[in-house]
């Protein structure tokens, strides 16, 4: 193979990876490294929420900064772009610790927001949103 055709089908394969890229875009496909608003609410006013893909598997991650809300059963919950609310994990967990980032069960079809939600009082403690729901699956 001569340089003129490595040179051409080097700009071909970058051609079709922009198109793919483009593609993927437009499905709503979520790319992992989103941050989402900072948190707004009654008890929570400072930190967000990263998504990542780890092992294939959809993590949101609280922020550094994010403050654990003081309230007897805090939870996170997301809702999807249709308004569906999902009940997660408790945050505070055994000996004080916390659960600061939390894998997405495969039944959520998208994360539109993320809340964190008092199941003892039943009201939000605070609430953060992306820019566009994050897809968490390709089909549909």
């Amino acid at each position: 193979m001569n340089r003129g055709n490595r040179s051409r089908s080097g700009g071909i394969l970058a051609g079709v990876a922009l198109v793919v890229a483009l593609a993927l875009g437009q499905a709503g496909v979520s790319l992992a490294g989103e941050t989402s608003s900072e948190f707004s609410g009654h008890h929570v006013n400072s930190g967000t929420v990263t998504h990542e893909i780890r092992g294939g598997r959809h993590v949101l991650t609280m922020s550094k900064d994010f403050p654990v809300p003081e309230a007897p059963d805090p939870h996170w919950r997301v809702l999807d772009s249709t308004g569906n609310a999902y009940l997660l994990d408790r945050v505070k967990i055994k000996d004080d610790k916390v659960n600061r980032s939390i894998t997405l069960p495969a039944y959520i079809p998208d994360v539109a927001k993320v809340q964190f939600w008092c199941a003892f009082v039943e009201v939000v403690l605070g609430e953060a949103s992306f820019t566009r729901p994050l897809a968490l699956h390709t089909s549909r």
